[in-house]
């Protein structure tokens, strides 16, 4: 009995330590590494700003009349010539038509005097004229011509009138609203009435301010003049545009209130995508770096230390490190300055179950 009973107590105690043994083979934590991302990296920084179309053009009428004909549709897009309202022309092309006759006129006085006068040239050889008569007839030759440049400019001036009355888009873009309605009565030719707005917005312009010293790092690394050829911008939910532009105007002077220049990139949108007034967030590249050692940015902690990462050594074990850290690249990615080697492996989950000094099981994350 003695003897069973020592047996199952041996039994015991084996499972025990075997168990034990279990425990202590299973206290390494399995944690997910991983190594930086080493490339070269263009630093960018975000200004917020807004945009503005290419003109705002007045669309107006210079000439007097009841409007007759609309013919846009009030936010939609018009091309350069394209008819947009009529005023009454009639008035104006019976004016055409009265000075039509008064050159014609002039024209057939001044060939009745330029007949006259030749003849009167033969007729002073036989001393039917006298000189006196001669003279007066080259007078009317002159006279004519004089009024048939008169009628001409007055009937030129008769058709610019006739034509205002066709009221054209001034360029290519969007219409605003219109001012008068069909039927109004316009006063125009006095003082130009605006009848609407016409937004020439195939090109636009974003303005935003930059600080001072930016503006000064800028020189000092003998990038005085800002020049980008493409700029990023986000408009709206945040989703990204990329466009066409360039950098065409830094202001002269720093504002004394907000410390900074003024700066405005010219945009490419023929599509008619971006519209004026809306706010954006400009982001402008202000530094490349070569070899960047880049972590993902959830994977940085901090404390009141500052930043900081979890480091496996080549012990499996993991080592606090304090780091400096720098822009975030690609939204997800944040730039490490110093504090982390481009061959060492970092915890990119699960911070609060490590600590510094404790065992673990790197399991490499696949990118």
């Amino acid at each position: 009995m003695k003897k069973m009973m020592f047996l199952v107590a041996l039994l015991v105690m084996t499972a025990c330590h075997k168990e034990s043994e279990t425990k202590t083979a299973g206290a390494a934590l399995p944690v997910e590494v991983a190594m930086p991302d080493v490339r070269d990296v263009t630093l960018t920084r975000e200004y917020p700003g807004y945009l503005a179309a290419d003109a705002v053009i007045p669309v107006v009428g210079r000439v007097n009349g009841t409007i007759v004909k609309r013919d846009f549709t009030e936010g939609g897009r018009v091309n350069k010539g394209d008819l947009l309202f009529v005023i009454e022309p009639t008035l104006y092309e019976n004016s055409v038509a009265q000075a039509t006759a008064a050159l014609q006129t002039a024209q057939a006085e001044y060939d009745y005097a330029v007949n006259s006068y030749e003849r009167m040239k033969i007729a002073i050889n036989s001393d039917a004229v006298s000189q006196i008569e001669l003279l007066q007839a080259k007078s009317k030759v002159e006279s004519g011509k004089a009024a048939i440049d008169n009628a001409r400019a007055a009937l030129n001036t008769a058709k610019t009138k006739l034509g205002y009355c066709y009221v054209k888009a001034p360029a290519t873009g969007v219409v605003g609203l219109r001012k008068y309605s069909l039927g109004s009565y316009v006063s125009g030719e006095m003082s130009p009435a605006e009848l609407c707005k016409l937004y020439k917005d195939d090109i636009m312009y974003a303005y935003f301010n930059i600080s001072d010293a930016q503006w000064l790092r800028s020189v000092q690394r003998g990038d005085s003049k800002i020049d980008q050829s493409n700029i990023t911008f986000t408009l709206g939910g945040g989703k990204y545009f990329t466009r066409n532009a360039k950098i065409d105007y830094l202001a002269p002077d720093v504002n004394l209130t907000t410390g900074t220049l003024q700066v405005r990139a010219e945009l490419d949108n023929r599509d008619a995508m971006l519209k004026p007034g809306s706010y954006i967030s400009v982001v402008l590249p202000y530094e490349k770096v070569s070899n960047g050692i880049l972590v993902r940015d959830a994977s940085i902690g901090t404390d009141q230390l500052g930043k900081y990462l979890y480091v496996v050594n080549d012990s499996n074990r993991v080592e606090y490190r304090r780091i400096s850290a720098g822009s975030l690249v690609d939204d997800t990615l944040r730039l490490v300055t110093e504090g982390l080697e481009p061959y060492e492996k970092y915890v990119t989950k699960a911070l609060l179950k490590v600590r510094n000094g404790m065992s673990v099981v790197p399991v490499m994350e696949k990118q």
